[in-house]
């Protein structure tokens, strides 16, 4: 870690803990600033806060008075689901106080270069399949995973060496909060429409997903996502190395999908069906990697034996079990309508049983009526079940039952199956009207595929 001393005896407020502001107020406080953490949770409930009280840190709970701003904070370092206008960060806004988040501080005391990956999809399985192809045949150090994948960056960035890399999955609110952040790679797999509540416009969102190359000079490369026009155009923009990857066409500089095989630079380097992971947008995401990889010197071999092996993560189209002739598969993670048509993408819809539905956005879901065509039923939950119903009925779907949570819609779906069928929980919602994240659903949803063998 960088001993940088621009913090020391500088007074900084931490809104909102959890993993990333923890992990940033503590090592703010190991750099000798002056930190106060302020959190909503009581102290009573909040484990992060009474860590951080023990080495030392002043923290303050259960409420975010406006006063605290009275302090003459030189800079405040805010959890990324905290929207710009919570009354104490717009009150920081008003008085010029910086505002970070703390992706910022694992940039600047990490030592080793850092590949950041961001998107509307696919960032979490891109940003595993690049730390297992950067470790498949490496000699010295080893590639960290961090970000918005679940390791604080600053947690990671403290503790990694100069021979090590940090590859790290960013979202749009951690880049609304970066002001030098600089990668050395910086990968975009796809934009579309999302988090309108937090960004309010489409531009917004764009502009905080191109915000990771801001800082990149023609030293650095940017990975982008050539079947995108949007980001075709956008690539004018940028003074990074811009290298491209495609399932649609042939590109002589960057890596894409021909025939079944992808390739990168025409040299082959696996066939898609070797892939461990089904579906086209694995295939997207697979082809950002091996870009990376091969960036950073990893042979084509290597890459095969590493992307044949990976099986996915966890709710993201994992495969969860096989009962009775029926493969189970979490792709819990679909909190979009795209997320769930590239899920679809992969599977035969004659022979699958999709459980959907989620958090009502307001938004309908006619996009999807292409990718149900032919499914063999639908088993819908949560508030936007009628919205899907109806979405479902003029995409032909035959069957479909409408349930009240994941739990039940399991054994409804092993009802409607046949030996050879799949069942997938690919929601195409948010999960927050039932369940507190996506992991939760999903991991209900395989607690009640394990009931099946009861």
């Amino acid at each position: 870690m960088k001993q940088i001393k621009q913090y020391e005896n500088e007074k900084v407020l931490v809104l909102g803990l959890a993993k990333s502001g923890f992990s940033a107020a503590k090592l703010l406080n190991d750099l000798g600033a002056l930190v106060t953490v302020n959190d909503g949770k009581p102290f009573e409930e909040n484990p992060e806060a009474q860590g951080l009280l023990e080495q030392g840190v002043r923290v303050i709970t259960g409420h975010h008075p406006i006063e605290l701003l009275d302090e003459d904070f030189s800079l405040m370092v805010k959890n990324p689901g905290i929207p710009y206008d919570n009354p104490l960060v717009a009150k920081a806004e008003e008085l010029n106080i910086p505002i970070l988040t703390e992706v910022e501080l694992a940039y600047q005391v990490a030592e080793c270069p850092i590949v950041g990956i961001t998107g509307t999809n696919g960032k979490t399985t891109t940003t595993t399949m690049i730390g297992l192809l950067l470790n498949q045949e490496r000699a010295t150090g080893k590639a960290h995973l961090a970000g918005n994948i679940g390791f604080p960056g600053s947690e990671v960035a403290a503790k990694a060496t100069a021979d090590d890399d940090i590859v790290m999955e960013l979202s749009s609110f951690q880049l609304m909060g970066i002001r030098d952040f600089k990668p050395q790679i910086a990968v975009i797999t796809n934009i579309y429409e999302a988090h309108l509540d937090y960004h309010k416009t489409r531009e917004n969102y764009v502009a905080a997903k191109w915000a990771i190359q801001e800082n990149m000079t023609a030293d650095d490369y940017l990975v982008l996502n050539w079947n995108s026009k949007e980001l075709q155009q956008m690539s004018q923009r940028t003074n990074a190395q811009v290298v491209p990857f495609s399932t649609k066409e042939k590109l002589a500089d960057g890596a894409y999908l021909e025939k079944g095989v992808l390739y990168y630079k025409e040299e082959k380097i696996m066939d898609a069906s070797e892939l461990g992971v089904p579906g086209a947008h694995n295939i997207e995401n697979a082809l950002a990697a091996i870009v990376v990889a091969k960036l950073k010197g990893v042979t084509s071999e290597g890459i095969r034996a590493a992307l044949s092996n990976f099986h996915g993560v966890p709710h993201r189209t994992q495969y969860v079990d096989t009962i009775n002739g029926r493969k189970f598969y979490n792709d819990s993670k679909a909190t979009n309508s795209l997320a769930t048509e590239m899920a679809l993408s992969g599977f035969d819809n004659e022979r699958l049983i999709l459980l959907a539905g989620g958090l009502d956005r307001g938004n309908g879901f006619d996009e999807l009526i292409p990718s149900l065509e032919g499914v063999k039923a639908l088993i819908l939950f949560g508030e936007t079940k009628e919205k899907l119903a109806e979405t479902a009925r003029r995409a032909g779907v035959q069957t479909i039952i409408l349930t009240s949570n994941v739990e039940t819609a399991v054994p409804l779906a092993y009802e409607q199956s046949d030996i050879g069928d799949s069942i997938l929980l690919s929601p195409a919602n948010a999960s927050w009207d039932q369940y507190p994240n996506f992991e939760i659903r999903g991991d209900k949803f395989m607690n009640a595929v394990k009931q099946l063998e009861k």
